[in-house]
């Protein structure tokens, strides 16, 4: 009888919990949620994203050390390729064109988040935007150009990953404001000299912008008072904010199949009219800069449409712009002008990756040459300097000894120009129609620099300088 009586409770435990299996299964399942892809990616993942940049408190955390104060250098270096944009150092100060056999002298250098972003000069502070990878944001700093020394912090959160590294845009500033565009797309304002908050937006929320496959790399412009930004979302491609308030001065309806490249906003004059010149995926647009006509979409031309756009248009004379890209994409001259009240671009000549292109950096035009490196699929002469005439005549490359990867370039008056290739080594060349000649060359970074694509900044004698972890300040000058 004992032994029964387990028997007894196993076995009614086994029919219920078969009767117990019977009522689940008979259950009706409910309807399967389907992962539905669209433009942005899953519905889920752009829910996300949405609430991500809701979320994204652009007022962030400030904190300043007011002792720290303005260095010594002087001039202006307001944001991407200076003053003109068209980097040219026109305040470069008098160069020293021999180095001794240490180098330039290195004044300071601090550590930088991993990126490519580089500074804006006013008022003897450099401004910058950081990514701190170890807190999670974004992180507006402002230094003292002689030693490096931190001013103020701006810094608020927002998780981004690395990819080729995080920041890579040029703050602008007009002395007064401060205005920053983080991989994510979030626009930030604050005051120049104390740092306080102004105003920041999300272009992915506002305007529908689509991140850019290496983050956003279009670096703002600041013109009479006015934030000049290429959102190129659903709706609209150009916008203009009032840098005190933030309050919309206009908005350029997007033609349509227009997006965010990787490209900066460019100022042409074609017809007696200044004009924004933007190259976004899809076509390149003109739109009014001033008066009647500020805000209003010219032009566009889809003669160019390279698949991913990382050089600016380069603004010339006479209406004309120079345009290249990466990837076998070569390069295209056109000229604006306006016949009646009808806009017309045409394009000029072509030129392929062999001949004159730019994978990364935007070609200079200076002295009446343009100027540009080639891009590693661009044949015998890859990676090197190459000069070529407005008119479409290549002149010369730099050689087999002079490479340059995808590092940057800044020109100054004499016929010099300083170029950075990717692990650091700097070289001072002279330039010109007839050819091009090694003045010095040093190892900046002790041929241990990685991925040094940041632009350099140049005025009075100091140049500035980066590789994807370290800030670095030389002297250059007399």
């Amino acid at each position: 009888m004992r032994r029964a009586i387990p028997i007894l409770v196993t076995v009614l435990a086994a029919v219920f919990a078969a009767w117990l299996t019977k009522v689940w299964l008979g259950r009706e399942a409910p309807p399967a949620t389907v992962r539905q892809a669209s433009a942005l990616g899953s519905v889920a993942e752009a829910a996300a994203e949405s609430v991500a940049a809701r979320e994204t408190d652009l007022a962030g955390c400030f904190k300043a050390d007011r002792d720290v104060p303005p260095g010594t250098v002087s001039g202006r270096w307001p944001g991407f390729r200076g003053p003109a944009r068209d980097n040219v150092a026109t305040q470069a100060g008098a160069l020293v064109t021999k180095w001794p056999e240490g180098g330039p002298r290195v004044l300071w250098s601090l550590p930088v988040g991993d990126g490519h972003a580089m500074t804006a000069l006013s008022g003897g502070f450099l401004y910058m935007l950081d990514y701190d990878e170890a807190r999670g944001g974004d992180c507006l700093l402002c230094l003292n150009a002689d030693t490096g020394k931190q001013r103020f912090e701006h810094f608020y959160k927002v998780k981004t990953k690395r990819n080729h590294g995080i920041s890579r845009t040029v703050v602008a500033t007009d002395g007064d404001a401060v205005v920053s565009i983080g991989p994510q797309c979030h626009v930030l304002c604050v005051a120049a000299e104390s740092g306080v908050y102004r105003w920041g937006i999300s272009l992915a929320e506002r305007y529908g912008t689509k991140v850019p496959l290496w983050y956003a790399g279009q670096c703002p412009l600041i013109d009479q008072g006015v934030a000049i930004l290429a959102p190129a979302g659903t709706n609209v491609v150009l916008c203009g904010l009032d840098v005190k308030s933030g309050t919309t001065v206009f908005e350029t309806p997007n033609p349509g199949g227009l997006s965010m490249s990787h490209a900066s906003l460019m100022v042409l004059t074609a017809a007696g009219v200044r004009q924004y010149v933007y190259a976004a995926l899809g076509g390149t647009i003109g739109v009014g800069a001033e008066g009647p006509e500020r805000g209003k979409l010219l032009w566009r031309t889809d003669a160019f449409q390279p698949s991913v756009i990382a050089p600016s248009p380069v603004p010339l004379s006479d209406g004309r712009f120079f345009m290249t890209a990466g990837y076998g994409s070569g390069g295209a001259m056109f000229r604006v002008t306006r016949d009646g009240g009808a806009w017309q671009v045409k394009v000029l000549f072509k030129t392929d990756r062999k001949q004159f292109a730019s994978e990364q950096q935007t070609p200079v035009f200076f002295d009446g040459l343009l100027y540009a490196v080639l891009p590693s699929d661009g044949g015998g002469d890859r990676q090197q300097l190459a000069c070529m005439t407005p008119e479409g005549e290549r002149l010369w490359a730099s050689g087999k000894d002079s490479t340059f990867g995808l590092g940057p370039y800044v020109a100054a008056s004499g016929g010099l120009m300083y170029l950075l290739d990717d692990t650091g080594t700097l070289t001072l060349a002279r330039i010109g129609r007839t050819g091009y000649s090694v003045l010095a060359r040093h190892a900046v970074m002790g041929g241990k620099g990685r991925d040094a694509w940041g632009p350099m900044l140049l005025s009075n004698g100091r140049l500035y300088l980066r590789d994807s972890t370290r800030l670095y300040c030389l002297q250059v000058g007399e």
